[in-house]
This record gives structure tokens, sequence and C-alpha cells, in this order.
């Protein structure tokens, strides 16, 4: 028996024995070890745990697994807690910082806070420490061997590189690439109805990732869906920029939309198109539509959507905090040697706007506890990155989102004619996201301050992408609509009306609001059947380029 007056006093006898006596390193399993020690500290910390539990919360993922409701780790996450609390809190408070640097400070301190979080560290999270225990050591070795792929390879892998092959299980969606230029390839699709609508439809996804964001497995192809709705749709494939591309500027892109608006009208004897633009792409179909409608050829598109597209960028969200002059200098500097910018900068970018989500959690769960990579169509395509001509991204960054040029009548041109979103007339559908965070749904209802047509806003559930990769069958979040005038969103908001599932239905209602006609799915309605020859077959090789 211990002498008593060596035991501290907020121990009794049993606690004192566990903690320091022969009970607690008598067993030769590592495990018991370290449960019995844990425990025997637990004991004498669990008051502590038990004043302070007001401060966990119970909302944070990292910190929800049952380990950590262990005094010992308990204590751990709670003094975590506090400290951001702290720190976020002295910030705010700091006084003659102008909105702009207190808002970067804020995005930098919390990238910070979510840095230092004891779950990302392999001594301080308790169920990697027990993972550790329980193998042996093998989650560490089967996570350092992730942590070395990831690092040869320069990016974070957040789904197995071996599940989803472009064409056969992803991208799968039947068609013909039909036009190819050094900058794209225009893939047209077999029609899955015995007729089809006269109008086709062409879709310009962002040239910053994979056009099979809109492809991804049958469940969720929003194309698939278009041609099964009996449309004839064309997707534009961009090409990963090398360095044959560094002159390559954002007049280039406009014409390329023009150019593939063209040869669909030319090569199905049609005289208008429908045009769908998502993020930067719909930007630049913005400004396309302009040039087209100061050049007497807005005719051309019968009807324009944009999904969670941005043309005033004065609240352009976090991607603000990366566009100042020395984060433009850096980016200088990384891209010059080769003429591009590498997109592994940009999806590091992109995945720190998010990085409790794509990359502590990666780190936890691949490195701290070795676990195998999910198969996950949306995660794949997310880390299949693309390169960005230099000179095109840094005109972008600073004339559009620096700037904000492209909603100053004629202070932007292209192509030799000046913009003017004013000019544009055409029937506009609007989407946004209400949790993006990419470009926000305030920035994104800007537009219908600049266009002069009818228009629609359509508010949905979710963010950036799952806000608009929502098919119906699925019947996840939701979207708003509100037939009313509204001078704000938080006025649509509150007079909106809420519809369960998918707002794809309602896009298609009033697509098809638009002109009915429908025309036997032959001749040119069939990829490489008309005067459009077909090249390759989907999904194309521009988009298997690396």
């Amino acid at each position: 028996m211990a002498d008593s007056s060596n035991i501290p006093p907020f121990m009794d006898a049993d606690q004192f024995m566990k903690l320091f006596g022969q009970s607690a390193v008598a067993t030769t399993d590592p495990l018991k070890a370290y449960r019995a020690a844990l425990d025997a500290w637990g004991a004498v910390l669990e008051p502590l745990a038990k004043a302070g539990r007001d401060k966990v919360d119970t909302s944070d993922r990292r910190f929800t697994a049952t380990q950590w409701e262990h005094p010992v780790f308990d204590l751990v996450r709670q003094s975590y807690q506090v400290m951001s609390e702290y720190m976020l809190t002295a910030a705010d408070q700091l006084v003659g910082l102008a909105d702009h640097d207190k808002a970067k400070m804020d995005f930098a301190l919390r990238s910070i806070i979510e840095a230092m979080s004891p779950a990302n560290s392999p001594f301080t999270n308790p169920v990697a420490l027990e993972r550790a225990m329980e193998t042996n050591g093998a989650s560490l070795i089967s996570g350092m061997q992730n942590l070395i792929q990831d690092m040869q390879r320069g990016q974070i892998t957040h789904t197995d590189p071996t599940a989803f092959k472009l064409g056969e299980n992803i991208a799968a969606t039947k068609g013909k690439v039909v036009h190819q230029t050094p900058l794209y390839q225009l893939i047209q699709y077999d029609p899955t109805t015995e007729d089809v609508l006269e109008t086709p439809l062409i879709i310009f996804p962002p040239w910053i990732n994979r056009f099979y964001i809109l492809d991804l497995t049958a469940e969720k192809s929003f194309i698939k869906y278009c041609v099964d709705q009996g449309i004839t749709v064309f997707v534009v494939s961009w090409k990963s920029a090398d360095s044959t591309m560094k002159d390559i500027v954002w007049d280039d892109y406009i014409a390329a939309q023009i150019d593939a608006i063209d040869t669909v009208c030319s090569g199905l004897d049609v005289p208008d198109v429908h045009a769908i633009g998502y993020c930067v792409a719909g930007t630049t179909l913005a400004a396309t539509l302009s040039i087209l409608a100061a050049t007497d050829a807005a005719d051309k598109v019968r009807s324009a959507t944009f999904f969670t597209a941005q043309v005033d960028f004065s609240t352009g969200g976090e991607l603000l905090h990366f566009i100042d002059d020395q984060q433009i200098a850096m980016m200088e500097a990384l891209s010059a040697p080769q003429g591009y910018m590498d997109g592994r900068f940009l999806a590091l970018t992109f995945n720190m706007l998010r990085g409790k989500d794509l990359i502590w959690s990666t780190v936890v769960k691949n490195y701290l506890l070795g676990e195998d990579y999910p198969a996950f169509d949306l995660l794949h395509w997310n880390g299949d990155v693309t390169n960005l001509p230099a000179k095109w991204h840094r005109n972008y960054v600073i004339d559009l989102y620096r700037d904000n040029r492209l909603v100053k009548p004629d202070d932007l041109s292209a192509l030799g004619t000046p913009i003017d979103l004013r000019r544009v007339k055409t029937a506009t559908y609007i989407q946004a996201g209400r949790e993006d965070h990419i470009a926000p749904a305030e920035s994104v209802w800007k537009l219908q301050d600049h266009f002069t047509g009818p228009m629609k806003f359509v508010l949905a559930g979710s963010g950036h992408i799952a806000g608009v990769v929502n098919p119906p069958a699925q019947m996840k979040y939701q979207y708003w609509t509100n037939n009313a005038a509204a001078p704000s969103l938080d006025a649509f908001i509150e007079g909106a009306t809420e519809t369960k599932g998918s707002w794809w239905p309602d896009w298609i209602a009033w697509l098809t609001d638009k002109g009915n006609t429908r025309v036997p799915a032959t001749g040119g309605r069939q990829p490489g059947q008309g005067t459009l020859k077909a090249l390759e077959s989907a999904p194309g090789s521009y988009v298997k380029a690396r």
C-alpha cells in the first residue's frame, strides 16, 4: 500500500496505484498498457474535463469520434477550441484595418488554426494513436507511404486513382468529337430519343477543371440527363495548357465560344443554340453575348444559362484573398518558366477554401490512420487538374477579380469590340448555390444588375459543385424560386418558394418554354452522320492530356 503522505490531495489511493503502481506496466500488450495508463490519467482529469464540457463544439466533425470523449483528449480538444475562439475574437477586435485587409487576415488566421488542430497530429489524435497500437504501427507505415506518394506527385490524393477510367465508368456518355482546334474539342452526344428539340444545347464548362464534372457516373450526369430529355447536346472540352499556349489570352476563349456556336449552327443548319456557361466559362459567356450583341449576332443564342457564374466581383468571396500584389507576383514566378500555371497550384488554392474537408480530413484519414482511398467520382474529378495559360490567368485575375472591369461599360474589349453587358437581352437562367464558397450566391445574383433581357434566378441548395450536380433521382437538397421582383438576394429568399429535390426539371421546363419544336434524331443529329464528321469517340483526347 502506498504511503498516504505521498499521495497528492486530488487523488485517492486507488487512483495513485493505477497511475504509478505496477498495474499500468505489468502487461506486455501495448494497447492494454496504453489504455491502462490513459485511464489512470483519466481518473485524475475527469473533474476538469466535466467542468469545461460546454466548451466542446458538438458540430465539429473532427472531434466526434468516441475516443475524444476520454477526459485526457476531451481536455485537449477543449483547449484547442478555447484557443481558437480567443485568437479569432482578438483578431476581430482589431481596429484601424480596412475591411478587405481584415477579411484576408481572418482567412489566414482560420487556415492557421485549422492546421494547428490536435486532430492533425499522430501524438494528439486518439483515434490515430489507438489505430497505431491496434495495428502494431502498420497504419502509420501505410500512412507514410501515402504521404510519400503524394509528395512525389505534388498533390493531395483524395480518392483511389485506379477506381475510374475515362470513357468507361466516368465521362462515359456516348458521343463523338466532331470539331477540334488547338484550344478545344467539341463533343456531340448520341441521341437516346426518336426526336429532339430543334434548338441544340452547347455547354461551356470551366477550363479550370475537366468538363466531365457534368458527366460523372451515369446516375449523376447532367449531360446524360439532357440527352435523355431529347436535347441535342454539345460540350466543349478545353485543352489543358502547355508551353505552346503561353500567348493565349481571354480573347481566345471568347473566340472559341463564338467558333463553337457557329460550328453547331452550321453543322445542324439551325439559326441559334441554347448555351450554358459554368463558373469562369459563364463569365466568358457573358462577354461573348455582349460581343455578339454589339456585332448584330445576338440572335445566334436563343437562351443562356449560367451555373454559379460571376460577372461582378465586388463580392467575389474568399478567392479575393489570393489576388493581392504579392500573390500575383508569386503566380507570375510560378508560371514564367513554362508559360502556364500548373493546375496543382490552383487545386491547392481551391482546397484551402475548404481546408477542413479537402486538406486536413485527408491528412487524418490517409496519413495518420493509413486508410485506403475511397472510390468517389467527384473527388476523382477534383484531383484531375488542368493547367492554365499564364498570360490569360494573370489578366483574368487582375482585370476581373481585382479591378472588376467587366461590369464597367466599354472598359474592357475583346476581339476588337468593347464589352458592355447592358447590351445582353438574351433570355437568361441564373443558378446560384446557397452555400457556394467559390462564387457566392450574393455575387452571382448581381448578374441581374447588368443584363437587360428577361431573367430567372434560382437558388439551389448546397455549393459550387453539389448545388449544380444534383440529379432528380437522388432527391437531395432543394431549390428556391420567386416570381416577384426582388431588389436583393435577401428579399428574394424572404419571398421564395422552396421545392425539394433537384432544380434540373425546373430548368428543362424553362428551356422548352423558349421553343418546343422537335425534329427527328437522324442525319446530323447523329454524331458524325452530317457535315460534322467524327474525329474520335467521346470523351476525346484533350480531357486525357496531362
